[in-house]
């Protein structure tokens, strides 16, 4: 016998006995074939048994995920460039849906909708998968939203009071700063232990990078998660990534933490929806947008709650940004999401390039949760604020034309400029609360009333370290969330006296 027979003798009861002991079992395999490929979106048939959104697996290793079922073929929408589908490929479904990792894992991570890394940080390490659609907290889940959300921005948390659990619309025309007051609000949770996930929904890869650079260097990098949908990303990738972040982010509100989830934006959400739905000949309503459109947003933003102590008592956050086109507020998109959220934060256009930054319209911003969240500190003082800066704002527009205006008028005017003056506040640079109660409080004894406008914005950078140094205690209450004592009060007056009295000497420039 040759050396091959003698080694195939040994080898052939090996494998007879391994064959043997295999369980043999039949397999049902669902497949099917492309018909059209293109634009993102293909037709396949063959898959008659493809439930909604079921997630579908080509030949190529590309996924994809049905978004139209009929009873001859099913629409596909391809989360993959799927250059090497062609007509004929072959389709398997997968009876599964689209999950997406959720965990400790992600934190400080840059991913992509499917949860795939983005950054060179190696793999991620998940807890488990979770779905990316999941049903909302019914009412009796839910609780109150009584805690405080605390953006930085002095113009927000004084007049616009932010929730946690809440959902609040930031919304306004391109290039009014809605990304960055959105950072900013991520930026001030440096010192809070609320976990931040971002969402780029059709956003140019260099603003995404400069988010994910400025919450590096300045905000709570190891507390947050950035999942990055880009202008160039397939289509499919940019619809579902909303809805991946939210998942991520109700991993720690279902495990008793706080999180916040920032979604830029849910325009290009509905453009990029409106546009696989046309690609996939689903019927066109207004605007050609689907008629399901309204529930696109209505069961994302639901999923953003404050759970009952009996859940743990986490809470989820949303911030989704919305771009309006001519601070055209009617329009069909931006009612539709003002509807389903509990507020809205308008950036006016005008305010933005008279330099004044955060570009907010008080008057058309509202929070329904309003003072029921804010510090008792806080609260006492922005009570008259809003309505005594909506009276400023409509003397001022008469007294431009050079209309007589008599000493009352002319104190209020003053009083108005100085509000307007602490509402203004440099990007990237959140105020603590210690520092926003002080200034409401200057401005709202007066004090600044006969203070000159550059000296008022000298006041601005130096109070927060003058109250840290003159009143300690005071500014560790106040940081605390707790109220002002009339002891504390007196302190806080007299470090702001002082502090106005050393400025005075440079103060002789114009108010």
């Amino acid at each position: 016998m040759t050396e091959l027979g003698k080694s195939l003798s040994g080898w052939l009861p090996e494998a007879r006995k391994r064959l043997e002991e295999e369980p043999l079992a039949p397999t049902l395999e669902h497949v099917g074939t492309v018909e059209q490929i293109g634009d993102g979106v293909a037709t396949v048939s063959g898959l008659p048994w493809t439930r909604l959104d079921e997630l579908l697996h080509f030949e190529d290793g590309t996924l994809g995920f049905a978004l139209r079922v009929a009873e001859d073929a099913v629409g596909c929408v391809l989360l993959g460039s799927g250059e090497a589908i062609k007509a004929g490929s072959r389709v398997r479904g997968t009876g599964e849906i689209l999950r997406v990792p959720v965990g400790e894992g992600l934190l400080g991570r840059v991913v992509d909708p499917t949860g795939a890394p983005l950054d060179d940080a190696g793999a991620i390490e998940a807890a488990r998968l979770e779905p990316i659609e999941r049903p909302a907290p019914g009412i009796v889940d839910r609780a109150l939203v009584t805690q405080p959300l605390m953006t930085g921005l002095t113009v927000v948390d004084a007049m616009i009071p932010l929730g946690r659990g809440q959902r609040e619309l930031i919304i306004g025309d391109r290039k009014t700063g809605k990304t960055a007051l959105a950072v900013d609000t991520m930026i001030n949770q440096r010192k809070s232990e609320v976990v931040c996930i971002y969402v780029s929904v059709g956003q140019k890869a260099s603003t995404v990078n400069n988010v994910v650079e400025t919450v590096r260097r300045l905000g709570p990098f190891d507390r947050s998660i950035f999942v990055a949908a880009t202008a160039d990303a397939p289509p499919g990738a940019q619809w579902i990534a909303p809805y991946a972040a939210c998942t991520m982010a109700e991993y720690f509100r279902d495990s008793g933490r706080d999180s916040l989830l920032i979604i830029d934006d849910l325009t290009k959400h509905a453009v990029v929806y409106r546009e696989l739905s046309l690609l996939l000949r689903k019927p066109p309503g207004r605007e050609a947008y689907p008629g399901d459109v309204f529930y696109l947003h209505a069961r994302l933003l639901e999923r953003a709650a404050k759970l009952s102590d009996e859940l743990g008592g986490g809470s989820l956050t949303a911030l989704p940004i919305a771009e309006t086109q001519g601070g055209n507020l009617t329009a069909y998109i931006p009612t539709n999401l003002i509807s389903i959220t509990d507020g809205q934060i308008y950036l006016e256009p005008k305010l933005f390039y008279e330099g004044q930054k955060p570009a907010v319209n008080v008057g058309m911003s509202v929070s329904r949760v309003g003072g029921k969240t804010q510090a008792p500190a806080m609260k006492r003082l922005a009570e008259s604020l809003k309505l005594e800066y909506a009276q400023f704002l409509e003397l001022e527009v008469f007294t431009r034309f050079g209309a007589m205006a008599d000493e009352r008028t002319r104190r209020t005017i003053d009083h108005g400029k100085r509000i307007r003056a602490i509402l203004a506040q440099q990007e990237n640079r959140p105020l603590s609360m210690a520092e926003q109660v002080a200034l409401l409080a200057a401005v709202g004894e007066g004090k600044l009333d006969a203070v000159p406008l550059p000296v008022v914005a000298r006041f601005k950078a130096r109070v927060g370290d003058w109250i840290s140094e003159t009143c300690p205690r005071v500014v560790a209450r106040l940081e605390a969330g707790g109220d002002l004592s009339e002891d504390d009060r007196t302190a806080l007056m007299a470090a702001i006296d002082r502090l106005l009295e050393e400025l005075a000497p440079s103060g002789d420039e114009g108010g």
